[in-house]
């Protein structure tokens, strides 16, 4: 059975809220990654399907460059929580980066405590502020 963040994952029985910090949606609009692609690494996410769970709520996820694979493509790590919230803030290239190091890990799981900790009213106050934005995944771009 996987485990993310001590909860069992179960399929999604409600709508996952995505999101992106700024420095991430500079990354994807560089690299060309839309909503879509990031809405389908999530939804990976969901069915279990992850490249790597580095724990205190942060995965590592492939996300395949446009018109290429997953093998050449990027890596983006998401504070995440199934059935619940994802959050993209780093991303990538392999040939850029191998991975991230500990210290790095250790500052991300911090992060990830605190935006997993946020209530509604929070969040709210983030996306006003244009610190976070959310990913928008209507059914029609998500295949």
């Amino acid at each position: 059975m996987l485990v993310f963040g001590g909860v069992p994952w179960q399929p999604s029985r409600g709508r996952v809220r995505i999101f992106k910090n700024k420095a991430f949606a500079r990354f994807a609009d560089k690299a060309g990654l839309g909503d879509a692609a990031l809405c389908r690494a999530v939804r990976d996410a969901e069915r279990g399907l992850v490249a790597a769970d580095l724990g205190g709520g942060v995965i590592k996820q492939r996300i395949a460059r446009p018109g290429r694979g997953k093998s050449g493509g990027f890596r983006t790590l998401i504070v995440f929580r199934a059935r619940n919230r994802a959050f993209f803030v780093h991303g990538f290239a392999k040939n850029e980066m191998d991975n991230i190091g500990r210290d790095e890990l250790v500052a991300l799981r911090k992060l990830a405590g605190e935006l997993l900790a946020y209530n509604d009213e929070v969040l709210a106050l983030v996306l006003a502020s244009g610190t976070l934005v959310e990913v928008d995944c209507g059914k029609k771009t998500v295949p």
